[in-house]
C-alpha cells in the first residue's frame, strides 16, 4: 500500500490529512507542488481534473480531498482501504 498526497506547504487542509495519516501511524509520500507546474500539472491528469489540494491517493486509487479523507475515516473504511 502506497498513500501519496499532494500537497502546498500553506494549505490547513493538507496539514489536517497529514495530521490525521500520521495519527494513524500510516507512512505517506507527500509531493509538493508549490511553484512546480509541471507537478502541478501531474497532480490535475492523475485526479481526473481536480486543481485543489490536497489531492490523496491510496493505491493509485484517487481519493479525493480532506474532507473525503475524514469522511472514509468516520465511516470505518479507511482502515480497510488502507490494508489492501
Amino acid at each position: 500500500m502506497v498513500v501519496d498526497i499532494y500537497t502546498k506547504v500553506t494549505c490547513f487542509y493538507c496539514m489536517r490529512a497529514k495530521a490525521l495519516l500520521d495519527d494513524m501511524n500510516v507512512p505517506y509520500n507527500e509531493i509538493k507542488i508549490d511553484g512546480d507546474a509541471a507537478l502541478r500539472e501531474k497532480m490535475i491528469a492523475r485526479s481526473h481534473g481536480h486543481t485543489t489540494v490536497p489531492q490523496i491517493f491510496i493505491s493509485d486509487n484517487h481519493i479525493g480531498g480532506c474532507d473525503d479523507l475524514f469522511a472514509l475515516h468516520a465511516q470505518g473504511t479507511l482502515t480497510s482501504l488502507l490494508a489492501q
